[in-house]
């Protein structure tokens, strides 16, 4: 008794495995460009009702930081640096949010093990 083959299996071998490359090549060219764009991209978040704000980078660079005026009490320092936390965390946060979804468009949701991190 021979054993079948679910249909698609059969034949084409080398074929299925040049497509199934060629598919990953291209996957892998549209991450590479996602990446550059979303480190090219600027993230802001701000605490205190807006008392402090942050921007921070595609790469999680922090690149702006205002902090007003009002906030800013030699007697309750640890306010501040709380506010300044919360903000730059936050821009963080939206920024590894959007990269995990642009990257799910890009693989259809497909676990990529350890590859997803190095773009």
């Amino acid at each position: 008794m021979k054993a079948r083959l679910p249909q698609g299996y059969g034949g084409g071998g080398a074929q299925n495995i040049q497509q199934l490359a060629r598919q990953a090549q291209k996957m892998q060219e549209q991450m590479e460009s996602a990446t550059e764009e979303l480190n090219a991209k600027e993230y802001s978040a701000s605490a205190g009702g807006g008392m402090v704000n942050v921007t921070v980078s595609g790469e999680l660079e922090v690149k702006k930081l205002e902090i007003s005026p009002d906030v800013v009490d030699p007697e309750d320092i640890e306010m501040l640096q709380d506010l300044v936390t919360a903000a730059v965390n936050e821009a963080i946060r939206k920024a590894n949010t959007d990269k995990e979804e642009t990257m799910d468009k890009i693989s259809g949701g497909m676990n990529l093990g350890g590859l997803g991190g190095l773009f």
